[in-house]
């Protein structure tokens, strides 16, 4: 008789706490937990490893932005016979000598407009002061100058004291970025290497990482690998691709309009459009100053050419080239940019995106197959009384 009790005790509880699926998720989640907490304690270990990172993150992110740009080239010139490594070779010709024409023509007059600018942002920003405070006193009523007069009061104070703060830093901006120069250097030697064998040898790159996995793993693991690069491929091509032609519109439009360093400017939102939405944004605020400094009308004009801009960008660029590929909310995309970018900077702003875009793909098929094994996503039969 105590057997039999003991017997339906253990069975009670195997039944009722072992094999719930529900307590099973919890244990795992509670193990998970765990590891993080005590990865978290030992992270000091794994400062050596931070640090190479560090070092081979911008190669490799170079490489791979390229590497996703060139590959269809690459792949193209093979369709016509031609062999791999020559059109690669090609290629990287080619290359060259656009970027010594471009060091050789561009770069200077492009560095001569950055430092004109950079040294003419504290008249520019009396300038729109002036102007402001000239179009509130002569149009406002007298019952709203003087609060008006206070905030422009305000606001000329600590745009007066913003720029100087950006003078007194340019000099410590420089040293850093002399300092960071030779990692730049090493990255700019080093990518070329990277590049090459990644169009030479990268359709391989899927079957080399399976092939230590599981035989069971392999094929699961395969599609979700050729996904995320489908995602990634997809993501950089049409985002530089609108970059490009955004920046050329611009460059376009402020020459028309006979706007001052349209070619600065131009480049600078092209650039600035490779984060989405609030590129656009932060790309109008130097244009509208210039505006603002030239007179009404040429402000008028800056925003005509905004409206035109982001009407031909949302209507026809974006969805022709870029469409649905990311099928990601543009809610989702701005927590992701805020958030990514507070941790991690503007590396977290570039490449946040593409990151969250990846382990959507990965969270997605762990998910799928979660569903299969668990048995707690099962259609649920109707009972009679229900019917």
């Amino acid at each position: 008789m105590e057997q039999k009790e003991k017997h339906f005790t253990l069975s009670w509880f195997f039944k009722w706490f072992l094999d719930n699926k529900a307590i099973t998720v919890f244990l795992v989640t509670l193990l998970l937990g765990l590891n993080i907490f005590i990865l978290s304690k030992i992270s000091f270990l794994f400062f050596p490893v931070i640090d190479f990172l560090s070092v081979v993150m911008l190669p490799v992110i170079l490489s791979g932005l390229l590497f996703y740009l060139l590959n269809p080239l690459v792949d193209l010139m093979e369709k016509y016979k031609i062999n791999r490594v020559l059109a690669i070779s090609i290629i990287f010709i080619i290359i060259a000598i656009l970027l010594i024409i471009g060091l050789a023509v561009a770069i200077p007059n492009l560095q001569r407009q950055v430092v004109i600018f950079a040294q003419n942002v504290p008249s520019y920003l009396e300038d729109a002061d002036r102007v402001i405070g000239d179009l509130v006193t002569k149009r406002l009523p007298d019952d709203f100058r003087p609060q008006l007069e206070q905030v422009l009061a305000n606001f000329s104070t600590q745009a007066t004291a913003w720029a100087s703060n950006i003078s007194s830093k340019a000099v410590n901006w420089v040293s850093a970025l002399i300092s960071g120069t030779s990692q730049v250097i090493v990255a700019l030697i080093i990518m070329p290497f990277m590049l090459f064998y990644l169009l030479r040898d990268g359709k391989g790159l899927r079957d080399y990482i399976t092939q230590f996995l599981p035989n069971k793993l392999r094929e699961p693991v395969g599609k979700v690998l050729s996904e995320v690069n489908q995602q990634l491929s997809n993501y950089v091509r049409g985002q530089i691709t609108v970059a490009v032609i955004v920046a050329i519109m611009f460059i376009i439009f402020f020459k028309i309009i006979g706007l001052r360093y349209a070619v600065t400017l131009g480049i600078t939102a092209g650039f600035l459009n490779l984060v989405p939405y609030l590129g656009s944004f932060l790309a109008m605020i130097p244009a509208l100053v210039l505006g603002l400094i030239a007179g009404p009308v040429m402000l008028l004009k800056v925003i005509i050419v905004f409206i035109v801009e982001q009407t031909i960008e949302g209507r026809f660029v974006s969805p022709l080239i870029l469409g649905s590929q990311l099928n990601i909310h543009p809610i989702t995309i701005l927590f992701v940019l805020l958030t990514s970018g507070s941790m991690f900077g503007i590396w977290g702003v570039l490449l946040g995106i593409p990151i969250y875009a990846s382990a959507k793909v990965v969270i997605s098929a762990i998910f799928d197959w979660y569903k299969g094994v668990s048995g707690l996503y099962e259609p649920v039969e109707e009972t009679e009384g229900e019917q």
